[in-house]
């Protein structure tokens, strides 16, 4: 059995435990208010993601690889496994948590705005984004050149496996960390755990409709497996509570923005009062507070 063909696996096990989870816990029924419009944004930002956009990196970095520095194919492969972990984490998800903070700012938001539309926490949430999104995400073309270099095979794997059991669990609806922070005995171990990897409690902040709370954090957070970026930099909010409502407020004022503007800006741009997504327009400030834009 190839690597390729046991990430696979364990990715598919990973999808299937938590979506049952969703299920069993009832969470799906009760939170999960998805429309039909939502459905199509995150299916096929999935399916692309799949099919062209990663496919597309490995195979342009390997390609870039070949004719540039032939002599450096598989170069790191003699690594130990613990120094391509590390090298994974800073090339890979330390990449990912500055792309993401980068991508709350004016210009690249809205490229990243589709994640924060959902009005509901779910797994399917999570590579809900825009098209571009993804294609200029460094981490992923870092990730292809590591392949050429020789960062792969099993620990390749096994590194992508772990740090999607983390997100997807950071996503889904069945907070899996709720009943833990009632344990006492596992108050230091919680402790430790919340600030070296992202959580529901963390990461739902980060979706938080509003900040008036004091458990929105939409300005943080932004770490993707591990959270421990997001103390190394200063973006990091920790409450162990959950915000009472994620999304966007224009969304609730203006409507939902369509699935193919959310996914194909700037080829595709919406016609919507008080829009992101188009050029020249800007994310939605409450015109009461004028605290500057909600996202951003």
């Amino acid at each position: 059995m190839t690597p390729n063909t046991i990430q696979n696996l364990l990715v598919l096990s990973l999808i299937v435990g938590y979506a049952g989870m969703e299920f069993v816990s009832r969470r799906t029924k009760t939170t999960v208010n998805a429309t039909g419009n939502d459905t199509k944004l995150e299916l096929f930002i999935f399916l692309s993601l799949l099919a062209i956009t990663q496919p597309l990196a490995i195979l342009v970095t390997g390609k870039l690889g070949a004719w540039l520095a032939p002599e450096y194919q598989g170069a790191l492969a003699h690594l130990p496994a613990w120094a391509m972990v590390g090298i994974l984490l800073v090339g890979d998800d330390m990449t990912q948590y500055w792309w993401h903070r980068l991508s709350h700012s004016p210009l690249l938001w809205p490229l990243h705005r589709a994640h924060h539309s959902a009005s509901y926490m779910s797994i399917r949430v999570t590579f809900r984004n825009n098209f571009f999104y993804y294609l200029m995400m460094p981490g992923l073309w870092i990730a292809g050149a590591l392949l050429y270099l020789g960062v792969g095979g099993v620990v390749y794997a096994l590194y992508i496996t772990v740090k999607l059991a983390v997100i997807l669990g950071a996503h889904c609806s069945w907070r899996w960390d709720e009943p833990l922070y009632k344990i006492k005995a596992l108050s230091p171990l919680m402790w430790v755990l919340e600030r070296t990897i992202s959580t529901p409690a963390t990461h739902w902040a980060h979706h938080a409709i509003t900040n008036d709370d004091g458990v929105g954090h939409y300005k943080g957070n932004f770490g993707n497996l591990m959270f421990i970026w997001d103390l190394i930099f200063g973006s990091a909010h920790i409450t162990r509570r959950y915000p009472a409502q994620v999304g966007l407020i224009d969304d609730q004022l203006f409507g939902a923005e369509h699935w193919s503007h959310q996914m194909f800006y700037p080829v595709v741009q919406s016609q919507r009062e008080h829009t992101a997504l188009k050029f020249g327009g800007g994310a939605y400030v409450e015109p009461e507070l004028q605290a500057g834009p909600r996202n951003p």
